[in-house]
């Protein structure tokens, strides 16, 4: 499929035009210590990595909740921390997980631990493209293979939409919830991601912090570049590390 060459790569994205992984040329830069406001997520899915790349147990992850908190960050951060200890990263589109079996076998025997990345991840009504990834998160007749794990983000809590609908023949019986079939589908793709990590819309003393950290460089008033900041995050309904960013990269064009 691909003559990668993973001991001088860190990286890689599934072009699917091409029917091949390509080679990451440009790397986000971005480091653990640049996140702010997610300390605890931070702290488990490291936790998390590190017993994956020492070979003891560990799980799939779906970080997930509200947007530009900075879940794909810190999947990307990752790479950046322990690629000098063997891990490896590999971006895919949930439109090509059809592709997920081949690149999984393309990967064994591979002296590394690969992450599959998949970022912004849901599925609609009817949409079976999940059933690639359902299967690896817990295997078939073939087990999943132990050197990769899927780290995924979503706005979705069970990365399906959920309707009001799905609940209205679910019933208790004897004290014990028993959910309709179409619940339960949407259930079991997200139950298979042995950790869930929860991300919020920062407060404002955190979203100043996250300011302070781009413009740690500058001799600015603090007190005026915050009020600045408060603005132009009014201006987006958003305050949070996408927002920090942007506001930051509004300010250098001096516009």
């Amino acid at each position: 499929m691909n003559n990668l060459d993973w001991h001088t790569i860190d990286a890689a994205v599934w072009r699917p035009n091409r029917q091949k992984l390509k080679a990451v040329s440009r790397p986000d830069p971005i480091r653990l210590q640049q996140l702010i406001g997610i300390d605890e997520q931070k702290a488990s899915l490291i936790a998390n990595t590190e017993r994956f790349l020492h070979g003891d147990s560990s799980n799939h992850a779906l970080l997930w909740g509200s947007r530009g908190t900075g879940k794909s960050s810190l999947i990307k951060a990752l790479l950046n921390a322990f690629a000098a200890d063997g891990l490896r990263m590999l971006q895919i589109d949930k439109e090509e997980l059809a592709w997920l079996p081949d690149i999984l076998d393309d990967l064994e025997d591979r002296p590394f631990k690969f992450i599959i990345f998949c970022d912004d991840l849901s599925f609609e009504e009817q949409d079976v493209s999940y059933k690639p990834l359902k299967s690896m998160l817990e295997g078939g007749l073939e087990l999943p293979p132990e050197h990769v794990r899927i780290y995924a983000t979503s706005n979705r809590r069970h990365l399906m939409p959920e309707r009001q609908s799905d609940n209205q023949l679910s019933k208790v019986v004897d004290g014990e919830v028993h959910y309709t079939d179409s619940l339960e589908d949407k259930l079991a793709l997200s139950d298979r991601f042995g950790l869930w990590l929860s991300f919020y819309p920062p407060g404002w003393d955190t979203y100043f912090a996250m300011v302070d950290s781009l413009f740690s460089a500058s001799n600015l008033d603090k007190q005026q570049l915050h009020e600045a900041a408060r603005l132009f995050a009014m201006s987006r309904a958003s305050h949070n590390g996408r927002t920090a960013k942007q506001f930051f990269q509004h300010y250098q064009t001096g516009l």
